[in-house]
């Protein structure tokens, strides 16, 4: 053990932090071990880590002294922010300089921070194809962590940027999934026409992530991209209808009707979705399959991810 270099993970009991741990886990002669950092040490989630062998500490995004001490001695460490917590880009920015500050001042030697799209550079506030939201932001969940991305640089952390895509899981745990309507038929719901959305089990975000810590230096400095598949939503209904055992249209709605449909953040998700079908090559860009699946050759598609998960998928 004492020659495993750490990586301390931020977020260790959620979606993108619990993978890449599970990760190391999986990867014994891997050359790395995790050091957990949840709020709550005691949740059912951390304790379940302990029993694994997993050092687990406590730090709090808001407290930046708790973070430099959870960093401390660690090789590396993995960068995320929860913005669906607190709905606050002030506060997901505040959370992000506060881990790139703490990384610096702990001398960590690589740092993964999990970003996305600043989309106001491709459309900008003026722009009213979509409309701004909290007066500065057309997707807030994208800008602040977009706009982060110079704190990490300009502080010389060292880091590689990874863009991560869409979660299958989405489906299961974010009301996402198909919905019955009132002919009893399941329909799947999505702003995207006929633009293909790129995906990904969250799973494979930590062990992409895993793979990235692999590579090392060559990746410092660099913005990678994940994604399994790029689908459109026809696809992604024909390949539910296979898994589901039943028939799953897809409801091509407008992002002016999904940004109405009143549940929080239902604005920010039909700017996001609209974003991703007007700039589809950009996003589908940056998001090389090829390049995910060397970093994690356990890659799964969509219809791989619902062998396993479509029994979890809420039909109500």
């Amino acid at each position: 053990m004492a020659d495993k270099k750490i990586i301390a993970v931020i977020g260790a009991t959620g979606a993108q932090g619990g993978g890449l741990v599970r990760a190391i886990l999986s990867d014994p002669d891997g050359g790395f071990v995790a050091r957990a950092i949840t709020r709550d040490v005691n949740s059912d989630k951390a304790r379940a880590l302990v029993t694994q062998g997993v050092e687990v500490v406590a730090a709090d995004l808001d407290d930046e002294a708790s973070l430099e001490r959870a960093f401390a001695g660690a090789y590396g460490a993995f960068c995320v922010t929860f913005y669906w917590a607190h709905f606050s880009p002030g506060k997901e920015l505040a959370h992000a300089t506060a881990m790139a500050r703490a990384a610096k001042r702990a001398g960590l030697r690589h740092v993964i921070w999990s970003t996305l799209e600043d989309t106001r550079r491709w459309v900008p506030l003026d722009d009213d194809r979509m409309p701004t939201l909290m007066g500065k932001y057309k997707v807030p969940h994208f800008d602040a962590k977009g706009e982060a991305d110079h704190v990490f640089r300009d502080l010389g952390v060292p880091t590689t940027f990874l863009l991560t895509s869409f979660y299958w899981d989405n489906l299961i745990h974010f009301g996402m999934g198909p919905k019955r309507g009132p002919d009893g038929k399941l329909a799947f719901t999505l702003p995207m026409g006929d633009k293909k959305l790129p995906g990904i089990a969250a799973e494979d975000i930590g062990r992409c992530a895993l793979g990235i810590f692999k590579k090392g230096p060559e990746l410092i400095g660099k913005t990678i991209g994940i994604a399994g598949e790029h689908l459109t939503g026809a696809q992604m209904a024909a390949a539910l209808t296979k898994a589901l055992g039943e028939e799953v249209r897809y409801n091509a709605v407008t992002p002016e009707v999904y940004r109405g449909f009143g549940f929080p953040g239902a604005e920010d998700l039909g700017n996001m979705f609209q974003f991703k079908r007007d700039f589809q090559e950009v996003f589908c860009g940056a998001r090389s399959l090829d390049v995910s699946r060397a970093l994690n050759p356990a890659l799964q598609t969509f219809d791989e991810w619902l062998v396993r998960n479509a029994s979890r998928i809420p039909l109500d």
